[in-house]
């Protein structure tokens, strides 16, 4: 009896600082809360979460216990996520479209806890965090169908906002309509020029007549609101869902390969860690050169040879100098280290402009790593 109350005696004394531990490690929670807030990042970090669990468990030398510990690991990770999430509620989210169109997707998938802020386009919305009235915005870079979004390139290069985590959406196309349609009855239908291009050979295989709108998901609430089963938009299954919408026909795109990457930019640039090696972590520069023969070599030269495997090169025209052109660059591998800043000095030695856009991790729609 006496040993089991000195045993109970010594688990309050480790109880007390545990309790103690527990909220000085909360309190760290908050920080990085307000950085993650600050930096738009997520709140959930796989790799991270899974480094900290095996070099912790290696701490365990009781090895009967080793897998109660990990238990122990995943639930503090999950109640410090938890927190950071309500802490994070208050965060402003802009992104272009209405409820329902692919980037209002996109933005929920990233922030799921946050206010999601509509604007009527991406200057809009990349503007409004420039100013403050929001804290991030999500908008699209790419799509595997029809190329990169020019309008929001030319951002990057002009804007004063950084990408700190971008990410892969499907783009599955859906034929939607009142309850009482169905796929013969429907004769016109409605989307965005992209997504009515995606589904051609669906739509010309049913003679549809097409009517291009501004975005999926307004062509979608029009339907909803004329209640015709003559008209059907094409959008998402999310879109449907808001609408209270039928499907009539799923993943009517021609192409099954169409994806969208998203990213989100914020006002502060997140740096990785130097002495982190992570395999799926990129960087994106914007930059300009010198109109001398080879100038443009010389920087894809000076990338390659600091050991950074591009994965994209484009060019779009400067708006305010006639055949004048800037270069978007993405490339794999920690730029934030020694190797990645001297590439750094050495590309600024020789560009008018250079800009480190941002760094991210490479993850899809999945939380996988791309």
């Amino acid at each position: 009896m006496k040993e089991l109350a000195e045993a109970r005696k010594k688990i309050n004394q480790i109880d007390e600082q545990m309790a103690k531990l527990f909220e000085e490690r909360m309190l760290l929670s908050m920080e990085i809360a307000d950085y993650k807030k600050e930096h738009a990042l997520p709140i959930k970090d796989p790799e991270r979460e899974e480094e900290m669990i095996k070099k912790n468990r290696n701490m365990i030398e009781n090895k009967s216990v080793e897998g109660y510990y990990v238990d122990f690991l995943k639930n503090i990770i999950n109640l410090s996520c938890a927190y950071q999430t309500r802490l994070l509620e208050g965060l402003k989210v802009s992104y272009s479209g209405v409820e329902g169109a692919f980037s209002h997707i996109a933005a929920k998938r990233l922030f799921p806890q946050a206010e999601l802020i509509p604007c009527p386009d991406f200057t809009k919305a990349y503007r409004s965090v420039e100013t403050g009235e929001s804290d991030c915005c999500v908008l699209p870079i790419e799509n595997s169908f029809a190329g990169d979004v020019g309008t929001v390139m030319d951002l990057m290069f002009s804007g004063d906002l950084y990408i700190n985590q971008v990410i892969d959406v499907d783009i599955v196309q859906n034929l939607i309509a009142s309850e009482n349609a169905t796929v013969e009855s429907v004769k016109k239908v409605l989307s965005h020029p992209q997504a009515l291009e995606q589904s051609d050979e669906f739509i010309n295989s049913h003679g549809y007549e097409t009517i291009a709108y501004s975005n999926t998901a307004l062509a979608a609430k029009y339907v909803k609101e004329q209640n015709d089963p003559t008209i059907a938009a094409i959008a998402s299954a999310e879109t449907a869902e808001l609408f209270s919408l039928k499907i009539l026909d799923s993943h009517i795109n021609t192409s099954r390969n169409n994806t969208t990457r998203f990213a989100a930019f914020s006002r502060s640039q997140n740096k990785p860690a130097a002495t982190k090696k992570r395999d799926n972590e990129h960087f994106i520069l914007v930059y300009t050169v010198r109109n001398e023969a080879g100038a443009l070599a010389q920087t894809l030269n000076i990338i390659g040879a600091h050991g950074f495997n591009m994965r994209s090169l484009r060019s779009r025209p400067m708006k305010d100098l006639l055949w004048s052109y800037y270069f978007y660059v993405e490339a794999e591998g920690n730029v934030n280290t020694v190797n990645g800043k001297e590439m750094l000095k050495e590309l600024s030695a020789i560009c008018a402009k250079l800009k480190l856009v941002g760094t991210y991790l490479g993850y899809d729609n999945e939380g996988q790593k791309a």
